[in-house]
C-alpha cells in the first residue's frame, strides 16, 4: 500500500534529500527499462550502490511507500517521485546570456527534452540579437525579459552571463517574477528568501577534484 502525502513541510527536507530523489528517479527509470516490476530498498541499494536505510528515510518524508516483505511497485514509485519533484508538468526556462555556454545549454538534452523547455534566449549585446542558437531559437533583447517571462509563462531563469553582469540579471529576473534561478556565473548572488538560487561553479568542482588528486598522491 502506498500513501503519498501531497503536502509536506519542505522546511524539514534538505537539499541532499532532494538530490537523492533525482538519483532514485534515474535508478527507477533503469529498472523499468530492464523490465523490473517490484524492488525492495535493499535490492535498490545493492544494484545502484546506495544506502537502503537512507532510501527509506528519504521516501518517508513524503508518505508510506511499498509493501513490507514485497517492496516497491517500480512503476508506481516512479510516478510518485515524479510528482514529488514537480516533474508531472512542463517547466519553462528562459536563458540570459547567449554566449557559448548559453547557446550550448539550449541544445542540452536535459533542457530540450522531457519536462524542461527553453522558451527564450536573451542577451544585451546588439550584435547577438537575432542570431539563431543551435536549438533553433533566435536570440532576443534582454530588455524584454519581463514581457517574455509573462507571455511564455517561464518559471526558471538561467544565468550564463559574465560575473560582472550576473547580479543585475538576477535582480531583473526577480523583478520579472521568476522564483527559481540557475546561475552559471562564478559569483555568489543575492536574492530574496522567496527566490531559490542554485549556482553551478565549474571551478569549484575542479578544485574538489584537484584536492582529491593531491591527497591521493600523498
Amino acid at each position: 500500500m502506498v500513501a503519498y502525502k501531497r503536502h509536506v513541510d519542505t522546511a524539514n527536507i534538505s537539499e541532499l534529500t532532494i538530490s537523492r530523489l533525482s538519483i532514485y528517479l534515474r535508478c527507477v527509470d533503469q529498472l523499468l527499462e530492464a523490465g523490473v516490476e517490484t524492488v525492495s530498498s535493499q535490492q535498490l541499494a545493492k544494484r545502484f550502490n546506495l544506502n537502503s536505510a537512507q532510501i527509506r528515510k528519504d521516501l518517508a518524508y513524503f508518505g508510506e511507500f511499498g509493501v513490507r516483505g514485497v517492496g516497491y511497485n517500480v512503476r508506481q514509485l516512479r510516478q510518485y517521485v515524479v510528482e514529488i519533484l514537480g516533474l508531472d508538468r512542463e517547466r519553462r526556462l528562459v536563458i540570459v546570456g547567449a554566449g557559448n555556454l548559453g547557446s550550448a545549454l539550449c541544445h542540452y538534452s536535459g533542457f530540450s527534452g522531457g519536462n524542461f523547455l527553453v522558451v527564450g534566449v536573451l542577451d544585451s549585446d546588439p550584435s547577438r540579437i537575432g542570431d539563431a542558437t543551435p536549438a533553433g531559437l533566435l536570440v532576443e533583447d534582454a530588455a524584454r525579459l519581463p514581457e517574455i517571462v509573462a507571455q511564455r509563462q517561464a518559471e526558471i531563469g538561467v544565468i550564463t552571463t559574465p560575473a560582472a553582469a550576473a547580479q543585475t540579471v538576477c535582480d531583473r529576473m526577480v523583478d520579472a517574477g521568476l522564483r527559481a534561478i540557475l546561475n552559471f556565473a562564478p559569483i555568489r548572488l543575492r536574492a530574496p528568501e522567496s527566490v531559490l538560487v542554485k549556482s553551478v561553479d565549474l571551478k569549484v568542482h575542479l578544485e574538489e577534484l584537484s584536492f582529491f588528486l593531491a591527497h591521493a598522491e600523498g
